[in-house]
């Protein structure tokens, strides 16, 4: 099976922003420490938009491959 290079690019966007939103919540806003900077709010947000367009990724990759599919028969 070969991945496609745009649904290889959306997961590894979506793996990465996982493990950072991951890290986020685990290490920086549920233990105590220094109070959160407006920077690390402003990562966190893009963090979860990078996963929306890694999820868009690979849907469209599925749908481009489904229609190339369809095409070929």
């Amino acid at each position: 099976m070969r991945l496609s290079r745009q649904k290889l690019v959306g997961w590894i966007l979506i793996v990465v922003s996982v493990a950072y939103i991951a890290y986020f919540l685990r290490v920086r806003l549920f233990t105590p420490g220094p109070i959160l900077e407006r920077k690390e709010w402003v990562q966190f947000i893009i963090s979860i938009v990078v996963l929306m367009i890694g999820t868009m990724n690979v849907r469209l990759a599925a749908r481009r491959a489904q229609r190339r599919k369809g095409r070929s028969e």
